[in-house]
């Protein structure tokens, strides 16, 4: 809900014995995960000459943690949090003004400008579908909302999910030339 940098230092020197070591952790797992335009250097994202990410990393992350830890992702759509008597308001706009985002992250600073991935899901005729938005670089908070939206906007209009094939299931065989099997689903 809010950026906490002191908790992420506390959590990575907790994990990594420090924050150094946590990020070597991190770009372990940024590698595993197929980020190769990453390059984690604290658990911040506060700016290093040599911490970089791309758009298409973020949105690689971002599907790994909805599809691999679902059990957290309502995190990610919480619209604020109170500790202690005091209130916290999520700072992603696109929770209160479009009921189909469900999360994810926001994200300033100098270097990178203002910075969201939006998700969002709705329930359509051929089942549940899922959008992502990554936008960096936005000149507000104002424009990193808006051109979320605009980019959602336009995956919901332009694009349509259509399942060519059930999971499993073969859908054609092939001969195989000197194989243990003459021939093999595909």
């Amino acid at each position: 809900v809010q950026s906490g940098n002191d908790a992420s230092v506390a959590l990575a020197e907790a994990v990594g014995g420090s924050e150094a070591a946590f990020a070597a952790l991190m770009n372990r797992e940024a590698e595993r995960l197929g980020m190769k335009n990453t390059h984690f250097m604290n658990s911040t994202g506060l700016p290093d000459p040599q911490h970089i990410t791309s758009v298409r990393d973020l949105a690689t992350l971002s599907t790994h943690l909805i599809t691999d830890h679902p059990q957290f992702f309502h995190y990610y759509s919480q619209k604020d949090y109170t500790y202690n008597k005091i209130t916290q308001p999520n700072r992603n706009r696109l929770l209160f003004t479009d009921p189909s985002v469900d999360g994810m992250k926001t994200g300033y600073t100098e270097a990178a400008g203002y910075c969201l991935v939006a998700s969002a899901q709705r329930d359509l005729p051929n089942g549940k579908r899922r959008l992502l938005s990554v936008v960096m670089g936005a000149a507000s908070r104002e424009a990193r909302a808006s051109e979320s939206q605009k980019l959602l906007n336009w995956g919901w209009q332009a694009w349509d999910a259509v399942r060519l094939f059930d999971a499993g299931q073969p859908v054609a065989t092939a001969p195989v030339w000197k194989g243990k099997s003459a021939q093999v689903r595909l």
